[in-house]
């Protein structure tokens, strides 16, 4: 415990300068910290003391009831404290495979859409700090109400004096000089609980916090991250080209803390499919174009948007009335080596065939070599013995709560191995593991699981390829491409087989209970 409260104190004494905003820090940081341990305290205790003794049936219901407690106590937390702790909740809201689904749910259904919002006399106090002028003499109109509100920032409508349509993204106060007391208090929770639960280890979570949040404070780093990803699909070799908007940002009216756009309009949110079909898009073509977009993003150009939740994705008509996918948010992005990305194509290739020589070979290059099995589940959401199953369609995610359900219990009972494998993992792994989770619900969402699975056969295939003729140019080479793409065809035309026969099975059946 004095570990834990060293750490926020330390933090709290280097804010008290005299500046007004870290001022007002200095008299909040001390409220937000005991916030943080009354909230830790009251969750650790309410499982000790609630599971106290149980055993078999009696147990699981105590301990569902203790993880509603839990996310219910968190949720506020993250509320109270804004910022960096609502990132944090988003982060839980993503990791379907390694928390409590009482957690996961909760965060999913409040820190995706219903952040706290800051007013606009501190909004507007940001504006002229930053630009250098108020927001009435910059826009032609801005609405003091947001439109949208986030962990980090909120959006603004506005109008340019060119008559343009503006998004205006305004981070929230303080929270630069707030963010590293705050996650110094963070690491010191997960070290205590660590310490009272062993095999709750997310020191791994706080790392990543720590390299990432700094770079997603910084809104011009944002512009820099959009700019590249317009460039990278708008090339000659993208599938995508022309398929994918990113909006456009005015670089006079944007700095660290003020980024300014364009507005998107008449779009729909990526999981409303009830708006999609009434705009004329097909759910279909939706998932096709995002599992797309994000293979040319990883085993094409090695810059990935890694932060691709349902509310950064938006769908909306092209000119030739084709879906158009437009991405927001470019705060965090991750960039790969050619090493790391080959390695990555390569273990996908080998997890398509079912070679387990290969799955181990690029399993142990990314620092899960004793953990094989654990490691292509959490990649794959298949159980072992599925994911070597040398069968056409092995790797396709179910779509039932009950094959949902069976993951989630399977990742539960492997907790403490899963957070030990997360901590020794490559960076560039656990932010593509967070990308993974994030493309499956939106898949989900559109009821289309089986797209994902073959746009990244063919695209890691493409990057083995390409490599294996850049190394070895020559016949040989071009012959090994040819014959594995081949074999990759075969596998994905005898499985577009067995679905369409597993859907006239349902159909089957269905009319035969109507009669």
């Amino acid at each position: 415990m004095r570990a834990l409260l060293a750490v926020p104190l330390a933090a709290f004494a280097g804010w008290v300068v005299s500046d007004k905003d870290r001022a007002v820090l200095a008299v909040a940081l001390p409220t937000r910290f005991i916030r943080v341990v009354s909230t830790a305290a009251t969750i650790t205790s309410d499982y000790k003391w609630s599971l106290r003794g149980l055993s078999g049936a009696a147990l699981e219901t105590q301990r569902t009831a203790c993880h509603a407690r839990g996310a219910e106590r968190l949720q506020r937390l993250c509320f109270a404290n804004g910022g960096v702790y609502v990132k944090l909740g988003q982060h839980i809201a993503q990791l379907d495979h390694l928390m409590p689904k009482e957690y996961v749910e909760q965060m999913r259904r409040s820190m995706l859409s219903r952040c706290p919002v800051s007013p606009f006399a501190e909004v507007a106090q940001t504006i002229e700090a930053d630009l250098g002028s108020p927001p009435s003499a910059l826009y032609a109109s801005i609405e003091e109400t947001p439109i949208a509100s986030a962990s980090l920032a909120q959006v603004h409508r506005a109008v340019g004096h060119d008559g343009r349509a503006l998004a205006v993204k305004v981070q929230h106060a303080r929270l630069r000089d707030s963010c590293t007391a705050d996650i110094l208090m963070v690491e010191g929770v997960v070290r205590v609980a660590h310490a009272i639960f062993p095999d709750f280890n997310y020191q791994w979570l706080v790392e990543e916090m720590k390299h990432n949040l700094p770079r997603e404070l910084d809104f011009e780093v944002e512009a820099a991250n959009a700019e590249r990803c317009r460039r990278n699909l708008a090339s000659p070799h993208s599938a995508v080209r022309g398929r994918v908007h990113v909006p456009v940002i005015l670089p006079h009216f944007t700095s660290q803390r003020v980024l300014t756009m364009e507005l998107i309009e008449h779009a729909a949110d990526v999981c409303d499919v009830a708006a999609m079909r009434h705009m004329g898009v097909r759910p279909d073509e939706v998932a096709k174009l995002v599992s797309q977009t994000f293979a040319d993003m990883i085993y094409l150009h090695g810059y990935v948007h890694a932060d691709p939740h349902q509310n950064n994705l938006m769908v909306r008509k092209d000119s030739r009335g084709r879906a158009q996918l437009v991405l927001l948010d470019h705060g965090l992005y991750r960039e790969l080596t050619d090493a790391f990305r080959i390695e990555y194509a390569g273990l996908w290739s080998a997890l398509i065939f079912g070679d387990e020589a290969g799955i181990k070979r690029h399993a142990a290059a990314m620092g899960a070599a004793d953990s094989v099995p654990l490691f292509a589940g959490m990649l794959t959401m298949r159980p072992w013995d599925e994911v070597t199953r040398p069968t056409a369609g092995h790797l396709v995610l179910p779509s039932t709560e009950a094959g949902r359900e069976k993951i989630r219990a399977s990742a539960a009972e492997y907790a403490h191995l899963i957070s030990g494998l997360l901590q020794r993992m490559p960076r560039e792994m656990l932010l593509l593991l967070k990308t993974n989770d994030c493309l499956r619900t939106i898949d989900s969402c559109l009821g289309q699981d089986a797209k994902s699975f073959t746009i990244t056969a063919r695209s890691a295939l493409r990057a083995v390829a390409q490599q294996r003729r850049d190394q070895r140019p020559g016949l040989r080479s071009w012959a090994a491409g040819w014959t594995d793409w081949l074999r990759v065809e075969a596998r994905l035309t005898a499985f577009a087989l067995l679905s369409w026969l597993a859907q006239l099975r349902q159909q089957w059946a269905g009319s035969a209970a109507l009669v």
